[in-house]
């Protein structure tokens, strides 16, 4: 392992959409969720049942970091629409904007914008791209990582696809 880079760990900022009602120690999910579609709503509805009595709050990647990602196109909705969405859930308790550069996405500058939360737990979904970081980040934390199984065939990119062919 390697010492933290201290730029990429200060490079994230966290912006409150919506905060839980609850002081209790949040499970956090991250994501872009562009498209809100079934296979989010399946997995946070997952991750409100593991354990019913932590709030669930997700961080939404702002912008500029989707489209530095995902590509000019993209983000489809903005982010403070997105946070409304997700806001709206039953399964989720509070919402909140993550900024910063598209290029930082190392797991030390996650662990540094989650610290101050005292997260009890960071839920992804099986097969994500970034499992090994995120769960260096959780163990930096002393929070668990939660690897929730994701809907085959439902991503915001396959909805797009098909909604692009059948138009």
């Amino acid at each position: 392992m390697t010492d933290p880079d201290p730029l990429q760990a200060s490079a994230l900022t966290l912006r409150w959409f919506s905060r839980p009602d609850s002081s209790a120690a949040p499970v956090v999910v991250t994501g872009a969720f562009d498209v809100l579609h079934v296979g989010h709503v399946r997995f946070l509805s997952d991750v409100r049942r593991r354990r019913p009595e932590l709030p669930v709050v997700v961080g939404v990647e702002d912008d500029e970091r989707v489209r530095g990602w995902k590509g000019p196109t993209r983000p489809v909705n903005p982010e403070d629409e997105r946070a409304e969405v997700l806001a709206a859930l039953r399964c989720v308790d509070g919402v909140f904007a993550i900024s910063g550069p598209a290029a930082v996405t190392g797991w030390e500058a996650y662990a540094e914008l989650l610290r101050p939360l005292g997260i009890a737990a960071l839920a992804f979904t099986d097969g994500d791209p970034h499992t090994e970081a995120k769960r260096r980040g959780v163990h930096a934390l002393g929070a668990e990582s939660w690897e929730m199984p994701m809907t085959r065939g439902r991503s915001t990119s396959a909805a797009l696809n098909r909604l692009t062919s059948s138009l």
